[in-house]
């Protein structure tokens, strides 16, 4: 009712304003027209309403896309390379305008460790503008391989006759070389494309033969500068971490030099051509927006893992008693000698479970004596070959694959030679490649290495351990260990080395066959719990098999002939066997005690390690803790070793060994060795120590010494 009153009321209204809208002028008439335009206006929401609602569409919205954060090359780099060279060296002999060239690059030899390749550091810095234009500068050194039998590592030969002196011969070989370089380049994405060059220098040896004049020799050396030119391609590979290819060309001038001895002089040129790899760390970088996302492998990957060792070790020993001299006796008036190593240690995993590790070294120096004089040698860190120029070696490129059997899963933390892993109890582990022997088997915690504890050969490993290796004592084989629980087994077979008394390499392809001559290696490893710690014992076992003398065919040939013994005349085909002992047990948190015992077949000459048919050894090491000093320790040790009677008769009769002879021995006795050290920790990875031992008849020798020898030893990882 009340909705038609309303309705009724706006009926009337409406009346009344037509009625009054007829008796008004033109201004009403407007007026209504807009009145009519505002009603129709008034009713589109009322006849929206009756409409479905519709929900409100907002215009899309552009989300732009961070934009990806590129490497960034500036800042300080520091790293290693490895590479082959080639060239060639011009030469004229000025008296006879006789001329020729040296061909300057040298086939690469896997087992002999030779060829023209090298290896090296290098130290640089990078500044990138904000065009991404990267310019820098860098210095680098290299060190040539090993030389190889004709003494040339980069480095040829050319014979020829002289009108005069008849057949002639001259060798140059590159000891040691470097640059100082600027370099310019461009950074698309998170690649570097740079062009280099600077200044360049070489030392080299030259050396004049004359043939036919009763082989007379002059080897000066000679300073070589110049400059080098080339370009190189450089990526990220993980945080911290970049790698590339490099190629220079270095041209140097021509040189005059003069050999006194040989009445000569020669003009030669040289130039060289180079392709590296190279690895720089780039520390800071993994700060750096973008550049942990650039790597190839991210952190939580671990593929790749990369250390490094250095180590310096000075020995010396003043005048000792000598009433003769033998080709292989120590120096008599004492003598000073030092040696170096810088090893890196480069790992990638393959899948699950493999590693590949590469260990290429540069070593330089010699040990007393010329690593001769004494069967327990004084230092693991000298080598059988030694050099004053600093060389590159590759002692270790192998593969190890670790298949998890079950029990008991423990964590192995990352390591030199070692990926941080999750390993089983019950496992097995295969390694192949060239390696030594001795990083798998005689291993022990308290005496094991050169570089951080005991120095003496005798320590190390048990003395009468004769493991295939050549002059470094590394070889090529294949090793397995089973784990099982508490106890471990373990066999290989190696390559032996061409000829025994510590060959400079192995048997070689093409020479005889690979593995013709052999070593098999057996171990049986017991861990055991005594008074609450942990303890292992360890037997090893060995069986070489190749061309070796018996000592006693060597001695009736002497008597024959009227000669020195030498064994050299009697190697047969044969077999050298020998075993050894190895206990290591701790005592407490922070003393250790350890002690080897072994025995080889002292009728065999020995083929790669030392003269020694029975060792025992024995000793303790303290760690500094319990003094403040955690990073410290302190070793003690002692060694008796001996040799067969009849390795006796041979050595009186003038035969030499592999390290020892003195010519005679008349009065034999057994060789006894103590050795003391303390090394004092900067760092639980920075050491210094100081290292003495007195060694009693050295080779065995009653008339000889004793030796008092002391040492310095400077060491440093990561």
């Amino acid at each position: 009712m009340k909705i038609k009153k309303q309705s009724c009321a706006r009926v009337a209204n409406g009346s009344q304003l037509r009625a009054r809208s007829r008796n008004s002028g033109p201004r009403r008439r407007g007026l209504r027209q807009i009145g009519y335009a505002m009603a129709a206006f008034a009713a589109v929401p009322a006849a929206a309403a009756e409409l479905p609602l519709a929900m409100p569409v907002k215009a899309p919205v552009r989300v732009q896309a961070p934009v990806p954060q590129l490497y960034d090359w500036t800042g300080f780099y520091a790293g290693v390379h490895i590479g082959d060279a080639w060239g060639r060296s011009n030469w004229t002999e000025q008296p006879d305008k006789l001329s020729g060239s040296l061909n300057m690059f040298q086939r690469y030899d896997a087992f002999e460790g030779a060829g023209s390749w090298f290896g090296g550091a290098q130290v640089g810095y990078d500044y990138m503008l904000p065009n991404r234009v990267v310019i820098g500068g860098v210095t680098d050194f290299s060190a040539p391989s090993w030389r190889s039998i004709n003494s040339i590592s980069i480095g040829g030969i050319s014979t020829f006759v002289s009108p005069i002196l008849g057949q002639e011969s001259l060798r140059e070989t590159v000891l040691n070389m470097g640059t100082v370089r600027g370099r310019v380049g461009y950074a698309p994405g998170n690649w570097l494309f740079y062009a280099t060059g600077g200044f360049a220098w070489a030392y080299d040896q030259l050396t004049v033969t004359q043939l036919d004049n009763s082989g007379t020799t002059d080897s000066p050396f000679l300073w070589r500068t110049g400059w080098v030119a080339g370009a190189g391609v450089e990526m990220p590979l993980a945080p911290g971490w970049t790698t590339g290819f490099e190629y220079l060309y270095t041209r140097y001038g021509s040189r005059t030099v003069g050999f006194a001895n040989a009445g000569q002089t020669f003009l030669s040129d040289l130039s060289l051509q180079q392709l590296r790899l190279t690895l720089n760390y780039r520390p800071g970088s993994e700060q750096k927006p973008g550049n942990v996302a650039a790597s190839w492998f991210a952190p939580a990957e671990d593929r790749f893992n990369v250390h490094g060792q250095t180590t310096f070790v000075w020995q010396s020993y003043p005048a000792i008693r000598s009433p003769y001299q033998g080709p292989n006796s120590l120096p008599a008036r004492g003598q000073a000698r030092d040696t170096a190593d810088a090893t890196l240690f480069a790992g990638i995993r393959l899948w699950q479970g493999a590693e590949v590790w590469l260990n290429p070294e540069v070593d330089q120096g010699h040990g007393i004596g010329d690593t001769h004089g004494v069967a327990g040698y004084t230092s693991g860190e000298a080598y059988k070959l030694g050099f004053s120029y600093p060389y590159a070696r590759m002692q270790r490129a192998f593969l190890r694959q670790t298949v998890n059997l079950g029990g008991e899963a423990g964590k192995v933390d990352a390591d030199i030679n070692q990926f941080a892993n999750t390993t089983t109890s019950n496992r097995l582990v295969l390694t192949v490649g060239k390696f030594g022997i001795v990083d798998i088997f005689d291993t022990n915690k308290y005496a094991n290495s050169p570089k951080t504890d005991f120095l003496n050969w005798a320590l190390i490993n048990a003395g009468t351990f004769d493991y295939a290796g050549d002059a470094w004592g590394y070889t090529y084989g294949g090793a397995v260990e089973w784990y099982q629980d508490w106890w471990t087994l373990r066999g290989g077979v190696f390559d032996l080395s061409a000829t025994p008394a510590g060959g400079n390499s192995p048997t070689s392809f093409g020479l005889d066959s690979t593995f013709d001559q052999f070593q098999m290696v057996g171990e049986v490893e017991g861990r055991y719990q005594l008074w609450g710690q942990p303890g292992k014992l360890k037997v090893t076992g060995f069986l070489s098999r190749g061309r070796a003398g018996a000592f006693q065919d060597a001695i009736i040939l002497a008597q024959l002939t009227g000669q020195p013994a030498d064994i050299t005349a009697v190697r047969t085909y044969t077999s050298r066997p020998g075993v050894s002992l190895n206990l290591e047990q701790q005592v407490s948190e922070t003393i250790g005690v350890f002690a080897r015992a072994g025995w080889a077949d002292g009728t065999i000459e020995p083929w790669d390690f030392t003269d020694i048919d029975k060792t025992v050894s024995a000793g303790v090491s303290l760690n500094g803790k319990q003094w403040g000093r955690p990073n410290d320790t302190i070793g003690i040790a002692g060694i008796v070793n001996n040799i067969a009677p009849v390795h006796q008769a041979f050595f009186n009769a003038g035969g030499l060994g592999i390290l020892i002879g003195d010519g005679q021995l008349p009065n034999p006795g057994l060789e006894e060795i103590f050795e003391t050290y303390y090394s004092y920790g900067f760092t639980e990875a920075t050491k210094v120590t100081l290292d003495y031992q007195f060694i009693n008849n050295p080779a065995y020798n009653t008339q000889r010494g004793p030796v008092n020898a002391f040492a310095i030893r400077l060491h440093t990882q990561f």
